[in-house]
């Protein structure tokens, strides 16, 4: 039996790792399917959002009666519990995010996703026959389930994107997923607005909200994958630039889980820190916005959803600017990975903090201050999409999942705490002074986050994301220094 020449088996060799180097170098389509799927995320969060801040709006007019021309519309003007109902989401919110950051790691979120979001939006549509027959008790355990439900998706979103976005593009991408929040605030509280002072009234805003719920676990069901590998229609070039990018990463290589050294990390404590003091002031913003300008400035139904609706919408357009100039620094080198995190992080904190202060002194008579004020203190807080929002991700590309639904479930309690500090300082919504005092304590929480990220904040793989495999994933990471 003949034995091949070495010379020429080593040629052969050359030549093929030649060809999967080219075929690794060739450019990735600019749209492609990792596009795709990113869009799919972004829709989840959008309509999720509006789950969450249908009610801040529709609570105005599910318990006033002069809000609504048509005398058919039931109002609730006997319940005395409104911030209690509005902190509800949060009571179910909390529970599974560490297990929903774990389990999608360890089965995949795509189904995790659907069946969540497809309960969640059952229950959506349920809250006017819920309130109608239970009262604001049932609507809290409605929104309550609601939470529970939503409580899998930035968990499972953080271990997807982990998958799919290579590192160059962490920034863009991550901020247009993230960004859906934003987008979805704009337009429930506009649709919620117009819905709830025509003659359908509030309760079809619901219904909207539920339609499209049930409709995006359809799309995704047939266009959603787990990762790359599993994808039957992505394209080799494609699948290598993300896999190359990612250092293979998002293998389905089962890592055991380091909690002791996720829990012991410096830089995901300054995470938890400033995510928790964020989220504070975002729910604060987000719950008492259509309250504080229907008492204090005055604005009927309508024009308060819309109004509302501004600081959103201009956190939306600035978003998308953050992340491609985050990733443009970066990628040219002009700063560190670590270093951008921490200067984007501070602009999307400490200006809002700033236009905080500034609007507790804003009296009843300067409405087009206030809301200016909340257009900037909202609006620029569009920079932190590019700071601590993407953080887990570079943390642990192999545990991001795991770190999301630690830091994000432990720091949503103040989605809680928010409502029912506004519900014990506030006991007379038109008196101005009163809110100065919530203001001016959202603003310290931002002040406090900030600081903590930019001295203790890093945006350096860990070493405990693979053991045996971290100076690897960093050479690959070759924007990340």
């Amino acid at each position: 039996m003949a034995v091949e020449n070495p010379e020429e088996l080593y040629r052969l060799a050359q030549e093929e790792s030649r060809s999967f180097e080219q075929k690794c170098a060739e450019p990735a389509p600019k749209i492609g399917i990792r596009h795709l799927q990113v869009f799919l995320y972004f829709l989840v969060c959008f309509i999720a959002f509006g789950f969450r801040v249908v009610l801040s709006v529709a609570i105005v007019a599910m318990t006033d009666p002069k809000t609504n021309p048509n005398p058919g519309i039931p109002t609730y003007p006997e319940w005395r519990d409104q911030n209690v109902i509005l902190s509800a989401f949060f009571w179910g919110y909390i529970i599974p995010q560490v297990f929903a950051g774990w389990a999608a790691r360890r089965f995949g979120a795509k189904w995790f996703l659907i069946g969540t979001f497809a309960v969640n939006s059952l229950l959506g549509l349920s809250i006017p026959m819920t309130a109608a027959h239970f009262g604001s008790k049932g609507v809290m355990l409605s929104r309550a389930g609601q939470g529970l439900c939503q409580g899998f998706i930035y968990p499972s979103l953080t271990h997807l994107l982990s998958q799919w976005v290579p590192t160059q593009e962490r920034s863009s991408l991550g901020t247009i997923v993230y960004a859906a929040g934003p987008c979805g605030t704009i337009l429930a509280m506009f649709i919620t607005g117009l819905i709830a002072a025509s003659p359908y009234g509030w309760p079809m805003a619901f219904y909207f909200y539920g339609v499209l719920g049930i409709a995006w676990c359809i799309v995704m069901g047939i266009l959603g994958h787990d990762r790359p590998k599993v994808h039957p229609s992505i394209s080799q070039t494609e699948k290598w630039y993300i896999e190359s990018s990612l250092g293979h990463t998002n293998e389905r290589t089962q890592h055991p889980t380091p909690w002791k050294a996720i829990l012991s990390s410096g830089p995901v404590w300054a995470l938890f820190i400033t995510q928790t003091g964020n989220n504070y002031c975002f729910w604060t913003l987000l719950t008492q916005i259509p309250s504080y300008m229907h008492y204090v400035m005055d604005f009927n139904i309508k024009d308060n959803s819309i109004l509302s609706s501004l600081p959103y919408l201009t956190v939306w357009v600035l978003s998308f600017a953050v992340g491609f100039t985050s990733d443009w620094i970066i990628n040219k080198g002009i700063l560190t990975r670590t270093v951008s995190r921490k200067v984007f992080n501070s602009l999307g904190l400490f200006l809002p903090a700033l236009s905080l202060v500034v609007l507790s002194y804003t009296r009843p008579d300067q409405p087009i201050r206030a809301v200016a004020l909340l257009v900037a203190a909202v609006g620029s807080n569009a920079f932190h999409f590019s700071g601590f929002s993407v953080n887990h991700m570079d943390l642990s590309p192999n545990h991001a999942g795991v770190v999301m639904g630690l830091v994000n479930g432990c720091s949503q309690i103040t989605g809680v705490v928010a409502p029912l500090v506004v519900q014990f300082v506030v006991t007379t919504p038109t008196d101005p002074l009163q809110w100065r005092v919530v203001f001016l304590i959202a603003a310290a929480f931002n002040v406090i986050n900030a600081t903590v990220f930019d001295v203790f904040g890093s945006a350096k793989v860990q070493p405990w994301n693979a053991p045996e495999e971290p100076q690897e994933i960093e050479k690959r990471d070759v924007v990340g220094k």
